[in-house]
C-alpha cells in the first residue's frame, strides 16, 4: 500500500469509530471488556488497579464528590503529584459532569492562587504536605479558607479526608446526563500574555484523541509508559489510549533520562513518548534489546531521527499538537519513507488544516504561513478570556495555532517557526511576558526582556536581558531569590545579561528579534545560574 493510501486508510479507520457518550461510559465499557486486567501500575509504590476496580472506585469517588456538593458544571482544582488520586479524581469528576482544573505542583503560591481564582474552583484536592505549605503563604491562605479542601494524607482540621470520599460504596446511582460535548478539563497552558489561560476541553476532545492514538497502534495490546506529570495532558490521553487498547499504563513518579530505558525493560513497555534527552545517555551494547515497538517524538531534530530508530530498534514518529486542539498533525507508524525529513506529518483524523498568510488568505503550496486547525472536539475556548478567544478563533471554527508551517505536495507539514513570544524548555511552554512581569517587580530593574537560548538538552533555556535603574546595584543572589519565590523552577532564568539599553521598535517596544541576532552565542556576556559562571 502506497504512502497516500496508508494515510487515507488510517483516517478512515479512525473516523468510522463511534465515540462513547462520555468518558465515564468509556470507563465502564472498558471494565466490562477487560475486567481483572490491570489498568495501571504506579512505579514508585507498585499501586495497581484493575479495569473493574477502576470503574467501581471512580463510581464511589463520584458519589463522594457529590456529597461535598460537586455537581455538573462545577470546577475542582487538583494539585497532586503522580499518584493514583490524580487519575481517579479526573475520571470520577467525568461521571458527575464536573470539570477538573489540574494545578502544576511546582507552581509558586501566586500561580496557584491565580489558577484557582480564575477557574472559580469550589473544591481543592491536594496532599497534606502541599496543603501545609500553601496555607502558610499569604497568596493562597485566604483562598484555601473559601474552598472545600480534600487531602490525601494525614487529616487536618477543617478539611475532608480523601479516604472518606472513597467509602461511598453501594448501589450504582442512575446515570447522570453527561454529554460528549460537556466540559471535562480547564487545562491551563501558557499563552503570550502573562499568566496561563484555561483551555476548555470536553469529553469529545479526550475521546477523539484516544481513538487517533490507539488506531495509530492498530489497537495492538501493550504496556504503555507515562513519565510525565499527570497535570499535563500527555498522561491523561495516554491513560485513555491504554484503556482503549486494553493495555496497562505504567506511571513514573517523575521523568528520568537515566532510568527511562530500565523502566522500558522492567515493565515490558511497548509504547511511550520517547524523550530526546534519552539519546544523550551513554550508548550501551544492549540499547536495541528492549520491548519497545513504537514511540511518539516531538521536535526531534531530523538528523537524530534515524539514529534513534537504529540505536533502540523501534519506530519513532513525529506529530504536532497543542492543548487547544489535541492532535493536529500526525505521522502513521505504517509510513517509513519520511524518517529524518523533519516532517510533523499530515492532517490528523477528525481535523482540517490550512496554512494562511498574515491577511488570513491561503498560501501557495510550499510557502510558509500560519497553521489553522478546526474539527470536532477542539477546545471550546479559553475560560473567561473573550479577548483571547477573539484573537485565536476565526469564522468557520478555525483556530489559529500561532505556529508557522509549510506543506509539501503530498500534504506533509514542516514546522518553520513561531509567531508566539514563547520559550519552550523541556517541553514546557513558557510565556515570556509572565517572566518579564516578575523581572520588572525587582526594584533595581528598569527594563527587561525574556528570550530563548538554544540548549542541546532542554531545547531552549530562559535568558533575562536587563537594563538597571540609574544608580542601582545588581546582586545576583537577591535577584534569583526574587525569581524563585514568584516563578515555578522551570521558568526561572538560567542566563542573565545586563545591558545599558535594549533595542526598540518604532512603537517603542523591545525589539526581541534584534536581541536574538545581536550575538552568535546568546550565552556570551551572561551569567549562567546553573554553572555559576559569567560566560
Amino acid at each position: 500500500m502506497g504512502t497516500m493510501a496508508v494515510i487515507q486508510d488510517f483516517r478512515d479507520r479512525c473516523e468510522r469509530i463511534a465515540l462513547p457518550a462520555s468518558v465515564g461510559s468509556f470507563v465502564d465499557s472498558a471494565a466490562a471488556k477487560y475486567g481483572d486486567k490491570p489498568a495501571w501500575q504506579f512505579i514508585a509504590d507498585g499501586a495497581a488497579i484493575s479495569y473493574a476496580e477502576l470503574a467501581a472506585c471512580t463510581q464511589a469517588l463520584a458519589r463522594g464528590f457529590s456529597d461535598l456538593g460537586v455537581s455538573q458544571g462545577d470546577r475542582v482544582a487538583v494539585m497532586l503529584p503522580n499518584i493514583p488520586g490524580f487519575p481517579l479524581s479526573w475520571l470520577a469528576l467525568a461521571r458527575i459532569g464536573a470539570a477538573m482544573v489540574p494545578v502544576n505542583t511546582t507552581y509558586m503560591p501566586r500561580e496557584v492562587a491565580y489558577v484557582v481564582r480564575d477557574s472559580g474552583a469550589s473544591v481543592f484536592v491536594t496532599t497534606t504536605r502541599l496543603y501545609e505549605k500553601l496555607r502558610e503563604q499569604p497568596e493562597t491562605a485566604a483562598i484555601l479558607q473559601d474552598l472545600q479542601v480534600v487531602l490525601i494524607g494525614d487529616a487536618v482540621e477543617g478539611t475532608h479526608a480523601w479516604a472518606r470520599l472513597l467509602e461511598r460504596a453501594g448501589e450504582n446511582e442512575a446515570p447522570r446526563a453527561v454529554a460528549c460535548d460537556d466540559l471535562l478539563n480547564i487545562q491551563y497552558t501558557s499563552g503570550t500574555t502573562g499568566f496561563p489561560k484555561g483551555c476548555m476541553l470536553t469529553h469529545r476532545y479526550w475521546l477523539t484523541l484516544s481513538i487517533v492514538t490507539a488506531e495509530r497502534l492498530r489497537h495492538q495490546q501493550c504496556n504503555v509508559l507515562a513519565a510525565q506529570p499527570f497535570y499535563y495532558m500527555d498522561p491523561q490521553w495516554l491513560l485513555l489510549m491504554t484503556m482503549r487498547i486494553g493495555g496497562t499504563l505504567f506511571v513514573a513518579e517523575k521523568a528520568s533520562s537515566s532510568r527511562f530505558m530500565d523502566w522500558v525493560r522492567r515493565y515490558d513497555i511497548g509504547f511511550c513518548i520517547f524523550p530526546e534527552i534519552v539519546m544523550k545517555q551513554p550508548e550501551r551494547q544492549d540499547d536495541a534489546d528492549n520491548p519497545l515497538k513504537a514511540a511518539v517524538v516531538f521536535g526531534l531534530s531530523p538528523g537524530m531521527h534515524s539514529a534513534l530508530e537504529k540505536r533502540f530498534a523501534l519506530k519513532a514518529r513525529e506529530g504536532y499538537g497543542m492543548t487547544e486542539v489535541g492532535s493536529a498533525l500526525i505521522t502513521p507508524f505504517d509510513i517509513d519513507d519520511m524518517v529524518g525529513t523533519g516532517t510533523c506529518g499530515v492532517t490528523s483524523p477528525f481535523r482540517e488544516t490550512t496554512i494562511r498568510d498574515g491577511n488570513g488568505e491561503p498560501v501557495k503550496q510550499g510557502e510558509a504561513g500560519e497553521l489553522w486547525v478546526r474539527g470536532p472536539g477542539i477546545m471550546l475556548g479559553y475560560w473567561n478570556k473573550p479577548e483571547a478567544n477573539a484573537e485565536v478563533f476565526r469564522p468557520g471554527g478555525w483556530f489559529r495555532t500561532g505556529d508557522l508551517f509549510r506543506q509539501d505536495e503530498r500534504g506533509f507539514h514542516y514546522l518553520v517557526g513561531r509567531l508566539k513570544d514563547m520559550i519552550r524548555r523541556s517541553g514546557e511552554n513558557i510565556a515570556a511576558r509572565e517572566i518579564e512581569a516578575v523581572l520588572l517587580e525587582y526594584p533595581a530593574i528598569e527594563q527587561a526582556a525574556a528570550i530563548p537560548v538554544p540548549d542541546p538538552v532542554r531545547g531552549e533555556e530562559v535568558k533575562a536581558v536587563l537594563v538597571l535603574r540609574a544608580g542601582e546595584r545588581f546582586e545576583l543572589d537577591a535577584f534569583f531569590a526574587h525569581c524563585s519565590a514568584r516563578l515555578a523552577p522551570f521558568k526561572v532564568p538560567r542566563y542573565v545579561q545586563v545591558k545599558q539599553e535594549l533595542p526598540k521598535t518604532p512603537s517603542d517596544r523591545i525589539a526581541k528579534h534584534i536581541l536574538l541576532k545581536e550575538q552568535a552565542d546568546l550565552r556570551m556576556g551572561a551569567y549562567d545560574r546553573v554553572e555559576g559562571v559569567w560566560r
